[in-house]
């Protein structure tokens, strides 16, 4: 997932990525409880990707704030 992508949706497409991001961290959570987990690596991406998602969308609401 790259910056520019995440930049380029909309606040409520990003809200929308971000609850995939976090279903996904949950899925993959419970995968490693149970011993199902092959890729561990998986985990690490879902929590970095998420925070991109979240770096962005507080980009966007301070620009709004500045505007106004």
């Amino acid at each position: 997932m790259n910056a520019n992508e995440l930049r380029a949706k909309t606040p409520d497409q990003l809200r929308e990525e971000l609850v995939n991001l976090k279903k996904e961290s949950f899925n993959l959570r419970f995968q490693q409880a149970t011993g199902q987990l092959e890729n561990t690596a998986g985990i690490r991406a879902a929590r970095r990707n998420a925070a991109k998602v979240k770096t962005i969308l507080n980009e966007k609401a301070a620009a709004a704030a500045s505007e106004a």
